[in-house]
Formats: structure tokens, C-alpha cells, sequence
């Protein structure tokens, strides 16, 4: 095949499939029915992980497939397979067309076209032979090994993906997109003794490897995952109770996506099992936050062209000067509440159903500086970087584990904790915010969520903030 792939190339010519015939298939397939389309999907991935100074593991995956939908009120239909053709994708629309049995639904309009390209088609996996990327890991590997004796293990990580869509809806109209993603991530194990510490560090976008993995790059991860290590190799046991906390910029914004974000996803709000539920309009959160889900950044892991129902993404709103102005929607939850779409439609693969989920989340710049913001507080911590975390989406109860925190005392940074994690609930959280920092700083490109079994890439970001009370939980006897 000469000139560069598209989705025509991948969905029609190489599968022996008619355009126009499929078209038909789906308008039959669909009709009656409020909403539908049939999602066809190509991708590539890989991923090598170098560990204990060994190349451990390498895999190579080619998938295809699609998913058919038809939507009738708030009954979804959903039928998947592995083979693009059109008998398979005849015996999927005679599954989906159950739920719209007694139903004379009128056929909610295709979203609007963009030419918008927001990263570019070419496939990382295509520019990198195999040899050169075992050689990048174990120089990366003996890199970090050389610059310190403490050093025990060192795992490092690179994986990238190749994925192609194409959305038809009935009457013919279609979106396609192509998307690159990437990321490298280290971990390193640091030893003194009898004790071992951890530190890690990742990044990437949707783009080729190149950028990622250049030496300047590739240094900052591993000196960075090295120094984390080193950090809490020097630790001392949290303290626990009630206490001011500062958030540093950038990654602690995971605990704004969890807390905040997942609670202001609209099939939640519909259902009201959301801490938010009802609230359109009221303050929910302190004066100066205001809380944006933007799917539009330039080649960031969070951001798409599209959404996976064909939906160009926007910079939607949250939260503004603390009062809730909007939800990120799909198109079936915005019909159902009468409500714009923001395209947040987005799902794992041709094997899921899309449903409202964030692109990248993030809290607006203050005007403090991050300084001022430390030299407030008399006795807190400053947390860093985090690791896992639990949320209950209806009460906004949440626990976060610090992998990186230090004590404030008397407004200076001290030691390094251990063990400390933040407990408290989403919505009091952000009503206590009281200073807002101008650093704001999105992460480094590692984020991935998961709601109802599915996984995708997001991003997320914050300034330095100031909460000025959350339960810390610690080791400290």
C-alpha cells in the first residue's frame, strides 16, 4: 500500500467491505431508534519492559473489530466482534434492534465536523527498530545504576499504541481519526540496611517515541525516579490527625480527577448517585477554584480530535469561582437531561459501550505564589506526588496514598514522610481550599482511568494549592 494509511484503507479496502453497503446496514440497523452508531476500530501496541537488568518482557498486538449501538430512551443495545465484515456486522444489528420494539424514535443528528487534528498519524511503532529499543533500556538501566551504589533494582518501561476509528451513524455521515500515544516510564528500588524505598517517575504523549526517549529526556526520568527513591530512603513516619495540607502542582491534580471529576460525569448526575447530583448553579467549592475538563490541548495523552462518537472534545467548564456549572456529557446523557454534549463519549475499544468520561481535568492558576503558599501554614504537609487512591462517587469519600510528602513546619519544608495518606470528601475538600497558587502545571503524560472496566489515557493538573484541613492518616506511633 503506498501513501499514507487511512481509515478507508484499513475498514473498506483491506476487508473486502462496501462502503455503501455498511452505510445501508447501519441506517436499517438503527432505524427507529433515538441514537446509534457502529464504531469500527484498528490498533497496533506494544511494550517492553527491561527489570532487574534483563529484558523481562516484550509483546507486539494487532487488534480489530467493531461495536454497533443502537440507543432507545436510556435502553442500550450492544453487539461486538472481532470480524470486519458485513455479515458479522448484519448479525450485530439484528441483536441491537431488541431494544427499540415498541419504540418510534426519532434519530438524534450526527455531531458537528471539525477538521481539527490535534496530533498526527504517524504510527510510533513503525520508526524505532526492536534492537535500538532493548539497547535505550539498558542504558537507561545502567545510567541509573551507575550514578548511585544504593540502587537495588531498576525497571523501565516503554509502550505505544496505533489506533484508528471510523464512526457511521445512519444515513451515512462519519468521523474517523487516527491516534498515537506513548509513554516511558522508571522505577527505581533504593536500599540502606535493612531498608528499601521506591520511586518512579513516567511520561509521554500522543506523538511518536523521538521526543520521549531523546537523551535530554530520558535523563530527566531516570534522575527524577532516582531522586524519589532517595527522598524516601531519607523519610521519617508521617504524623496523623487533622492538619493543614498543601498539594503541590501538576500529578496531585489525580486527587482533583477522582474527587471532583469523576463526580461531575454526567451519566452519574442523571442517575443522581453523585455527590453533585442537583446542584447546577450552587457553590460547591471555595471562591477562586475553578475546575476545567479541556480535550483540545495539542498532542497531550488526555486529548482527542474526536471522541469515540464522532463528537469534536471542548473546554468544558466544571466548576467556576467555586460554583458547578456544568458536566462532561455524551451524547445519550445530554438527550436525557436536556443538556449541550461536550464530547466526553469515550470508551476502551470496539468492545465497550462509550460512556461520559474525562479528557484532561484540571484546576484553574491562582495568584499566589507556591512560597507564600508553603509559608502559611504553622504545622502540615506537603504532599508531592501520589500513588493509588479510593473514591465513592456518592458520598465523595476519598483515601490517597503520598508516595512523595514532606512536613511544613512553622512555613518551611522539612522532613520527608512515610506513610502518609489523605482522607476526607470531595466536595468539603474543595470547599476549604484557601489559597490557589499561579504554577499551574499539567502532569507529565502517565494518567490513565478506569470507571465501569474500562481504561483510557487522561490528564490531569493543578497549581500549588492550600486545603485547610484534611484528615492525614500516618505511621507515626
Amino acid at each position: 500500500m503506498s501513501g499514507p494509511v487511512t481509515t478507508n484503507n484499513l475498514f473498506f479496502e483491506n476487508t473486502g467491505m462496501d462502503r455503501s453497503r455498511t452505510e445501508t446496514i447501519v441506517s436499517d440497523a438503527l432505524n427507529g431508534s433515538d441514537d446509534g452508531e457502529l464504531y469500527l476500530e484498528y490498533r497496533q501496541s506494544e511494550s517492553l519492559v527491561f527489570d532487574d537488568g534483563h529484558l523481562k518482557g516484550a509483546s507486539f498486538d494487532t487488534a480489530q473489530g467493531f461495536g454497533l449501538r443502537s440507543v432507545a430512551g436510556e435502553v442500550t443495545g450492544y453487539a461486538h466482534a472481532s470480524e470486519l465484515s458485513e455479515d458479522a456486522i448484519k448479525r450485530a444489528g439484528q441483536t441491537v434492534i431488541s431494544v427499540r420494539k415498541g419504540s418510534g424514535g426519532i434519530m438524534a443528528p450526527p455531531p458537528p465536523g471539525t477538521n481539527r487534528k490535534l496530533y498526527g498519524d504517524e504510527n510510533p511503532l513503525a520508526g524505532m527498530e526492536f534492537s535500538e529499543k532493548v539497547k535505550l533500556l539498558e542504558e537507561i538501566d545502567a545510567y541509573i545504576r551507575g550514578r548511585d551504589e544504593r540502587v537495588k533494582q531498576v525497571s523501565v518501561s516503554m509502550a505505544a499504541s496505533w489506533q484508528a476509528i471510523e464512526i457511521i451513524r445512519a444515513g451515512g455521515a462519519t468521523a474517523a481519526d487516527i491516534r498515537p500515544l506513548v509513554r516511558l516510564n522508571v522505577s527505581v528500588v533504593a536500599g540502606s540496611g535493612d531498608r528499601m524505598e521506591t520511586g518512579s517517575y513516567g511520561h509521554g504523549a500522543r506523538t511518536g517515541y523521538e521526543e520521549w526517549i531523546s537523551p535530554e529526556n530520558w535523563h530527566l526520568a531516570a534522575n527524577e525516579a532516582l531522586r524519589q527513591a532517595m527522598v524516601n530512603l531519607e523519610s521519617v513516619p508521617a504524623p496523623a490527625g487533622e492538619m493543614e495540607v498543601v498539594l503541590g502542582p501538576g500529578w496531585p491534580g489525580v486527587m482533583l480527577h477522582e474527587a471532583v471529576g469523576h463526580g461531575l460525569e454526567g451519566d452519574f448526575n442523571r442517575k443522581k448517585t453523585s455527590a453533585f447530583a442537583g446542584l447546577l448553579g450552587e457553590r460547591v467549592a471555595a471562591p477562586g477554584v475553578t475546575v476545567v475538563d479541556d480535550g483540545t490541548f495539542q498532542d497531550r495523552r488526555g486529548s482527542l480530535s474526536i471522541d469515540d462518537e464522532g463528537t469534536p472534545t471542548s473546554e468544558t467548564v466544571l466548576i467556576e469561582d467555586g460554583i458547578l456549572k456544568g458536566y462532561m456529557q455524551d451524547r445519550m446523557n445530554a438527550r436525557l437531561m436536556g443538556m449541550d454534549v461536550t464530547g466526553n463519549g469515550r470508551r476502551e475499544s470496539y468492545a465497550h459501550a462509550p460512556i461520559p468520561r474525562m479528557t484532561n481535568t484540571f484546576m484553574l492558576a491562582g495568584e499566589r505564589e507556591p512560597e507564600e503558599i508553603i509559608q502559611s501554614v504553622k504545622k502540615g504537609i506537603y504532599a508531592v506526588n501520589f500513588g493509588g487512591g479510593q473514591v465513592d462517587i456518592t458520598s465523595g469519600k476519598f483515601v490517597f496514598s503520598c508516595t512523595e510528602a514532606y512536613m511544613i513546619e512553622n512555613g518551611k519544608v522539612g522532613a520527608p514522610v512515610k506513610g502518609a495518606t489523605l482522607i476526607g470528601n470531595g466536595p468539603d475538600a474543595m470547599k476549604k481550599v484557601s489559597m490557589i497558587g499561579n504554577d499551574l502545571k499539567m502532569d507529565a503524560g502517565v494518567g490513565t482511568c478506569g470507571k465501569d472496566g474500562q481504561g483510557v489515557p487522561v490528564g490531569v493538573g493543578q497549581p500549588t494549592l492550600k486545603i485547610d484541613e484534611i484528615t492525614v492518616g500516618g505511621t507515626a506511633a
